[in-house]
């Protein structure tokens, strides 16, 4: 057997365990998420909360931006069982439609956290040297600014609308996937299967995301998981301060900027925007502790 020969057969050995390695984690990991109580409830209200956002219009008893003048700030009533705001409108149908926001955004913003943090700590974790310090400037330079503050500077300097709130979102929330991703491939590009892909001649893209990816992807899920509730939680803040969505549209954070002025005649127009932003945070939450739990390798028996 030749030099090569032998060493591709060791990179075939150390991915082929690695892979192994890595499918027993995951369905060890899908078992114990299962038997997480506090998990699958998060799991079921989210579920529930997509299916309300997939199908608004057949489940919302009216328009969410029809205004009805002589229905103005109703209480709930079996009509209308969240009651109505100053205009006329139905706010059970309004957070019904605003849940198709709410989730929106915070997916859009994690999936642009994710995608541009992860790469970004898969190069400074590999390459390291003046590449990591490059990119680690950068990522200490967002960081001294809190999250929420720095998604109000992008959202001031793109403009105020819903798209610009969802990039402004993900991209504060960067740093805290790159540091994440960079300490982890720090430690997983010293291992056998890493130097076995690099004597068989594997591109270092090849290595990166098809080597090392797999086997450090876990953390960044949990994190993409609880950071969801937070996005939604940012999202509805820079809404409510008015840099997000536009009147009329039906957000959950517009809806609750728009009740504040009527707290003491009418407290449902906040109450239940307010209390469809805690349940979803809430549930997301849940889920995430649960899949960190389910991930965690010290917690395997």
């Amino acid at each position: 057997m030749t030099a090569g020969t032998g060493a591709a057969a060791a990179s075939d050995s150390a991915a082929i365990g690695q892979r192994v390695r890595a499918r027993g984690l995951w369905s060890d990991a899908f078992q114990r998420l299962r038997n997480n109580r506090g998990a699958m409830i998060g799991l079921g209200i989210i579920a529930l909360l997509a299916i309300m956002a997939l199908f608004a219009p057949l489940l919302a008893p009216e328009e969410p931006n029809a205004m009805i003048p002589g229905d103005v700030l109703q209480q709930p009533s079996a009509e209308y069982p969240m009651g109505t705001d100053q205009f006329g409108r139905d706010i059970l149908s309004r957070i019904i439609f605003g849940a198709r926001l709410s989730l929106q955004v915070g997916f859009v913003a994690v999936g642009i956290a994710s995608v541009i943090g992860i790469t970004l700590g898969m190069i400074a974790g590999y390459y390291g040297r003046w590449i990591d310090g490059g990119i680690g400037i950068l990522i200490d330079i967002m960081l001294a600014f809190p999250g929420i503050l720095l998604a109000l500077a992008i959202v001031a300097v793109l403009g105020p609308n819903l798209i610009n709130l969802m990039i402004a979102v993900g991209i504060a929330s960067v740093p805290t996937y790159a540091r994440l991703i960079r300490g982890a491939v720090l430690s997983a590009r010293e291992l056998t299967y890493v130097e076995a892909a690099r004597v068989v001649g594997a591109r270092d893209h090849t290595i990166m995301f098809r080597h090392i990816m797999p086997n450090v992807i876990a953390p960044a899920i949990v994190l993409a998981t609880l950071g969801i509730g937070q996005a939604i939680l940012i999202g509805a803040a820079i809404s409510f301060l008015g840099l997000g969505a536009k009147p009329p549209t039906a957000e959950w954070g517009a809806m609750l900027s728009s009740g504040r002025n009527f707290l003491q005649q009418a407290w449902w127009i906040t109450l239940f925007p307010g209390l469809a932003i805690m349940i979803t945070v809430l549930s997301i939450n849940l889920l995430g502790d649960g899949l960190r739990d389910a991930l965690d390798p010290r917690l395997r028996n």
